[in-house]
């Protein structure tokens, strides 16, 4: 991996983060776009998008995402940015509510929606994902040419995924989000990584990595070492420090990143390089 261009992904907010968890978590339509510009400017290359409702809260209305999506194409580099909007089902997993947004077309179609491979609890909440729900959404992405951006938290999810290849409802190449440090899932240890690489069609994915909580730095280092890039934001992380004493940004996160990939001599895909790798092709109007 060495010297090989790496992938950012930015997870700007989720729909768990407040702004009493935080200061800076961005809540606003004008908020997430301009955390989303500012990390343009660093080189991040795709956003994994998340929107929010006048309350601050998470919001699964298709219009939201699409006028998120038409501002954010007008950002310097934003036509030519990789964006994925999500189809979690933490709050309605419901096929026909997590489904709605990708009919968003025209100025408004998103390049990607999320994919999560199975179901799974997190600190204080589950994520349901039956497999028949999992499949409709595969197909219904296919349908509609948007990639699915794949979520692996463990390594049954990552055995689902050559299931789903071999059942022609992802095709290749992939795109997939690594996450680690869930307390119900993969940990950012050497072998919980090693397992859940290894059981992916590697031949077929480009592979970052996520670190939850005081995790995102360990993890986002076996991203730079040994796959092709790494997840960050404040969706998964909100402090800088393991101490917690210091509250990150998404711009502190993202340079951190780059520090570190400065030292190992790892550039950035440029936005067209990685718009090919994901057959992406053909540059939002």
């Amino acid at each position: 991996m060495p010297s090989s261009p790496f992938v950012i992904n930015l997870a700007s907010t989720g729909m768990v983060p407040t702004r009493r968890m935080s200061p800076h978590v961005p809540l606003n339509h004008q908020e997430i776009v301009d955390d989303v510009a500012a990390c343009l400017e660093l080189g991040v290359q795709m956003f994994h998008l998340h929107a929010r409702d006048a309350e601050g809260q998470h919001t699964g209305e298709p219009e939201v995402y699409g006028r998120m999506i038409e501002a954010i194409r007008k950002l310097p580099g934003g036509r030519e940015a990789i964006l994925c909007v999500t189809t979690s089902g933490r709050v309605d997993n419901s096929f026909a509510a997590r489904s709605r947004v990708l009919d968003l077309d025209g100025s408004m179609k998103p390049d990607m929606a999320s994919l999560t491979l199975s179901s799974l609890n997190f600190q204080q909440q589950a994520s349901t994902n039956p497999p028949e729900t999992i499949r409709r959404l595969a197909q219904k992405m296919l349908e509609k040419g948007i990639r699915p951006e794949l979520e692996v938290f463990d390594l049954g999810m990552a055995n689902f995924l050559s299931v789903l290849m071999k059942e022609e409802l992802v095709a290749s190449p992939c795109y997939v989000n690594i996450l680690l440090g869930n307390v119900a899932g993969g940990q950012a240890s050497d072998l919980h990584f090693a397992a859940m690489r290894l059981a992916l069609p590697l031949n077929h994915c480009l592979v970052a990595v996520a670190g939850i909580g005081r995790d995102q730095l360990r993890a986002n280092m076996m991203g730079l070492l040994m796959a092709d890039g790494v997840r960050v934001g404040l969706e998964d992380n909100l402090w800088q420090d393991v101490s917690r004493q210091t509250y990150a940004t998404n711009v502190s996160l993202v340079q951190r990143v780059l520090r570190v990939a400065v030292e190992l001599e790892r550039p950035l895909y440029s936005l067209v390089e990685l718009r090919s790798r994901l057959g992406l092709n053909g540059l939002k109007k």
